[in-house]
Order: C-alpha cells, then structure tokens, then sequence
C-alpha cells in the first residue's frame, strides 16, 4: 500500500477570511503555474495582484516544495529581469487508464509532465481489482526507479465508458465488461490514496486544451480512438461540458449510417462500429499496435486492401466530425489515439470530406488536427482530477 504525504510547509495557522483568501490566492498562482511556466511580473499582471503579494506567494509555495524559482535566461532586455516560477518535481499523481488489452499506469508532474510509465499487457479483460492491482505494482517500480524525492498527491482513472459523478461508479464500461463497479473506492483501497475517476474522452479533451493542440482556443471537440473504442470530450467557451449526468462528448455511439455494424451496447452503424481499431490491425496483419507503430505501418504499407480500408474509415470520420460542427460549431477538432494516425494516412481526404459535409461559412474557420500528447495524452488527462485539491483551494496548511 502507498502512502500519501500532504504538501506541509512553515505557513501561518489557516481559519478565518484572510486565510481563505491567502488560500485562494495560492490556488491561483498554482494553477496558472501549472498551465505554463510564468515570470512574477506576468503573475502580477494577470492576477491583478500586487509585487508584494506575489512575491510572498511563490515563497510560500516553494517552501511548500510545489515550485521553484529561476533566473530566466537573458533576453535582450533593460533592467533585472523577473524570475521564472514552475512546477516543482515533487508533487506527483498517479494516473491509470484501463483498456481492453492493457492497464497503463504513470506518474505525472505537475504542468502535464510525465515522469514514468508502464503498460501491462493482459490476455484477457481486466477486472477492475486486477486493475488496481496492477497500478499498484506499477507505481512501486516507478517510485524505486527514481532517485527523486516525489509526493503523492492523489490518483486518477480513465475510464472508457460512462462515470457517474460524485462516488465513482463506472455505471457502464461496455468494453470491460464493468457494469455499476466502485472504481474510485477499489483503487483507493489497493492505493491508498485519494481516487477520482472520469471518463477517458473528457479527460484527453482537457489534457489537449491545456497542454497540446487545444491550446489558446476557448471552443474545442475532441474525438479519441483506442482498444476500447472512441470517446470524446467538448470545451465551449473555455468550459468543459459535462451534460446533465457528466456524460457528454460520447461520439463514438452516434450513428453516422443506417444500418451497419452493432456497436458493444447494441446500436448500429455508430462511429466508433464503423471506424474500428482492430479492422485497420487486421487488414495490417498486426495483432496489437501503439498509435505510433499503426501510423508507420499505415504510411508504409500501400495495399490496395489497407488503402481501401483507410479510406472508407475516413469518410466515415469526416461524416461524423462535420455533425461535430454543424452542431458545435467548435473553432478545432482534434484527433487522439488511433484516429490520429487514420487521418495521417489520409489528410487531403480527410479534410475534402469535412469540407463536403459543413456549411461553406463553419468549414472555413474549423481547424482540423492531431492530438499532440501522444500514448501520454489520456494520462495527463487522469491526472488532473488528482491534482484537484490543490489546484482548486491552494495547499492547506
């Protein structure tokens, strides 16, 4: 079992509205730390607060070992220049996502930065105490390997199906063959720490709005393709959509023609039955491939049967992207996982097809592009709920 050490440091005793503030305030600096590194003068003239607050602030948090200070290198510039703050090393989330073939388990800094990873390989679907298990045993190796002083500071799950808010139930994982199982409660009872858990799609949409291809736009549709199918995730002016029940963004159970294949819960001709994983691994010859390894095989192979296959699964997702933005009107769409590779294979047709399906006046303006996080990508993703309390309130004392 792993122990979870909170983030203390010499800090004043916290109650009362001052320390609310100074707490809140903490919170702040943190997080726009966080998102990019900053100089104290773009914190002052983003927070709207003043030197001296500042200043007293990022001591506080370097104290608190949650980041650290350097002197920016020189730039041209007249006077003294502002030191740069970042994320510190120390703090670090445990991040899991289970597949059907595989769980991978990573530790994550803060600011979205992978420290380590393991992807354990299973025969067979893994049960959700497998699963925790095997975070569990993944971690231990990680945290032995690395010579550095690291804190817990919580855990997160990607789970490719339907999370209810609030307890962590997977209500449905159709892929895993998880149906009403307390994910967040199993994981936190073999880790012994403090588990969120949320579906994968919404967690890859914020990863990428935050830290890769979603960066500096405010209305964004995500699409991921993995082993267990597509999810998806939606940001609308600069907010997350979660949906009445926290479900949104489950593209991959749209249908995008009639008829078709059946899908795990039983629909048909849905994206995520018709533009399929494993059929590009068969007309490949592969058995299992990262997204990186499927791309190259992609690009290398020019058979007649793979171009074929590429291209109906293109059309497909071109039909399912321009529904995205007709009815989002989003200002990117951006492609994770295996669907980016599929449309590296096939980008002259991909965005000819999406330009076919959208109005003239939405299609000018979309941006259509790959994820650029990588097989990282839904782990940074998991990571963020677990980095939640202190991003949210600042440390407590």
């Amino acid at each position: 079992m792993l122990t979870r050490v909170s983030f203390q440091g010499p800090a004043p005793q916290l109650g009362g509205r001052n320390d609310q503030l100074r707490r809140h305030n903490l919170g702040l600096v943190l997080r726009r730390v966080h998102l990019a590194p900053a100089t104290r003068s773009e914190l002052t003239r983003e927070s709207g607060l003043n030197r001296s607050t500042i200043a007293a602030l990022v001591q506080e948090l370097q104290e608190r070992r949650l980041v650290v200070e350097e002197e920016p290198s020189g730039n041209g510039a007249v006077g003294r220049p502002s030191p740069l703050v970042r994320p510190s090393d120390v703090p670090v989330a445990i991040a899991v996502n289970p597949e059907v073939d595989a769980v991978t388990v990573a530790l994550v800094r803060l600011g979205g930065r992978v420290l380590a990873r393991r992807r354990v390989p299973f025969d067979a679907r893994p049960s959700v105490q497998e699963a925790a298990e095997t975070a569990a045993a993944a971690v231990a190796e990680m945290l032995a390997a690395d010579p550095g002083e690291h804190v817990v500071a919580g855990a997160g799950v990607a789970v490719p199906g339907i999370v209810r808010r609030g307890d962590g139930v997977a209500r449905l994982a159709p892929h895993l063959g998880w149906r009403d199982e307390p994910v967040a409660q199993r994981f936190a009872e073999v880790l012994g720490q403090p588990v969120a858990v949320a579906n994968d799609g919404s967690l890859g949409a914020r990863a990428e709005w935050q830290f890769g291809a979603g960066r500096g736009v405010v209305d964004l549709v995500f699409l991921n393709g993995g082993a267990s199918g597509i999810g998806g995730g939606v940001i609308a002016g600069g907010v997350p959509i979660e949906g009445a029940t926290g479900h949104a963004g489950e593209f991959g159970h749209a249908t995008v023609r009639r008829g078709g294949r059946l899908d795990t819960i039983g629909a048909r001709g849905t994206l995520e039955s018709e533009v399929r994983r494993d059929a590009l691994l068969s007309v490949l010859g592969l058995t299992r491939a990262d997204p990186d390894r499927l791309e190259a095989a992609l690009a290398a192979d020019r058979s007649d049967a793979v171009r074929a296959e590429v291209r109906r699964q293109v059309d497909v997702l071109a039909a399912a992207i321009g529904d995205a933005v007709a009815l989002l009107n989003p200002a990117r769409v951006v492609l994770g996982g295996f669907l980016g590779a599929l449309a590296a294979a096939a980008p002259t047709r991909l965005r000819r097809e999406v330009a076919l399906r959208v109005l003239p006046t939405l299609g000018e303006t979309v941006d259509v592009r790959r994820a650029e996080l990588g097989s990282d990508l839904l782990l940074i993703g998991a990571a963020e709920p677990a980095f939640a309390r202190l991003l949210t309130s600042g440390p407590a004392g």
